[in-house]
C-alpha cells in the first residue's frame, strides 16, 4: 500500500501544493516585510523546480509524451532565465 502512494502522480500533486504553499508564504512575507526575496525572485526560484515535478507527474501517470520533454525543456528555460538574472544582478 505504502509503494503505491509513492509512486501516484497525487504525491507529486501534494508536493506542488507545498511549493505553491511555499512560494505564496515568500511573497507575502516579502510585500509584508519588505525582507527576503521578492515574488519575482520567488517565482525564478521556484519554477524550474515546479517543471521538474510536472515531468515526473507526467511520467508516473502514463503520459510520457510530449507532455515530459515539454516540461523538461521548460525546466530548463526557467532555470536559464534564473540564471541569467543572477548573473546580471
Amino acid at each position: 500500500m505504502a509503494l503505491a502512494w509513492l509512486t501516484s502522480p497525487h504525491l507529486i500533486d501534494a508536493i506542488l501544493a507545498f511549493t505553491l504553499l511555499e512560494g505564496t508564504v515568500l511573497a507575502f512575507c516579502y510585500r509584508r516585510t519588505g525582507r527576503g526575496l521578492s515574488g519575482a525572485r520567488v517565482v525564478r526560484m521556484l519554477l524550474p523546480g515546479a517543471c521538474l515535478l510536472l515531468a515526473l507527474r507526467q511520467a508516473l501517470a502514463g503520459n510520457p509524451l510530449p507532455w515530459v520533454p515539454a516540461a523538461l525543456a521548460t525546466a530548463l528555460l526557467c532555470h536559464l532565465a534564473d540564471l541569467c538574472a543572477a548573473w546580471r544582478s
